[in-house]
């Protein structure tokens, strides 16, 4: 897809029911920690419903990779020597800059970000403006009358602003 993503918006899509996604049984101790963390108060702020369940879920494995890499990635060097003398980065680092970028992707997509906060509270004060409408009223002078046009007169009667406006040959 090309150009900006679309700001997210609460409720975005309809979904039956409105209660608190449960933490899939198959996320390790770190993913539902950090489920518990972030589920209850998404949730209670309109941005989590029963269709994210998936992609909360994948962020909070993807954290808790990110945390696993983190901790191996404390016990190596960032750089290793190869059995035929090459240095090359760890493999942790790779696994921690792609946990990253997941969790970034998923952030970026359930409001965790802030960015996408800015853009929800920005959305959630946007306010529809009151249409004004303007009923145009045309009139036909006779040829003597088309010296002046006639002047605009409101009509209180239904809170619409009329305006009269002269019309000459076309």
């Amino acid at each position: 897809m090309r150009g900006r993503k679309p700001k997210p918006t609460k409720q975005a899509v309809s979904v039956p029911g409105n209660a608190l996604p449960r933490c899939p049984p198959h996320l390790d101790a770190v993913a539902r920690k950090e489920w518990r963390r972030l589920a209850k108060p998404m949730h209670d702020a309109g941005v989590l419903t029963i269709a994210d369940r998936a992609a909360l879920a994948a962020y909070c494995q993807a954290y808790s990779r990110w945390v696993a890499a983190e901790e191996k990635l404390k016990e190596t060097p960032m750089l290793l020597k190869t059995p035929s003398g090459y240095v090359q980065q760890s493999p942790w680092l790779s696994i921690v800059n792609k946990q990253m970028e997941l969790m970034n992707r998923y952030m970026s997509d359930l409001g965790l970000t802030p960015v996408a906060r800015t853009r929800l509270a920005h959305d959630a004060t946007d306010k529809v403006e009151p249409v004004s409408v303007v009923r145009v009223v045309y009139y036909d002078p006779k040829p003597e009358d088309v010296s002046e046009p006639a002047p605009a007169e409101p009509d209180d009667e239904d809170g619409v602003e009329d305006a009269i406006v002269v019309r000459s040959t076309f």
